[in-house]
């Protein structure tokens, strides 16, 4: 499994329509796209500024390329990114996911 992520900054007061947007984006893309198995989306308040995280996970490179294309490294952007984001970095980070885990599930006994 491969993990996908990007990073960005808004300014805190786009932050809940940021997220909003990013919603009904990216992660409603990435979960329609064949290979993907699951989307993060992390957020921090840091001086007047919302970091987010946004984390897919996919099965192959090969699903990666069915959602960004041939080339994998560049971020995906949508339209109204630029009206929301402190610059874009054209560039994600992958990694081999080593280790994963499901929360185990116990009755009340």
């Amino acid at each position: 499994m491969i993990a996908r992520i990007w990073h960005g900054v808004t300014v805190d007061s786009k932050s809940d329509e940021y997220l909003d947007y990013v919603m009904r984006t990216g992660l409603k893309d990435c979960r329609a796209t064949a290979g993907n198995r699951g989307v993060w989306v992390l957020r921090k308040l840091v001086n007047g500024h919302a970091e987010f995280l946004f984390i897919s996970l996919w099965e192959s490179l090969d699903a990666i390329r069915k959602f960004a294309g041939a080339e994998i490294e560049k971020a995906v952007y949508y339209p109204e990114d630029e009206k929301f984001l402190i610059g874009l970095d054209p560039n994600v980070a992958h990694y081999e996911v080593m280790a994963y885990s499901e929360p185990s599930h116990r009755a009340s006994e």
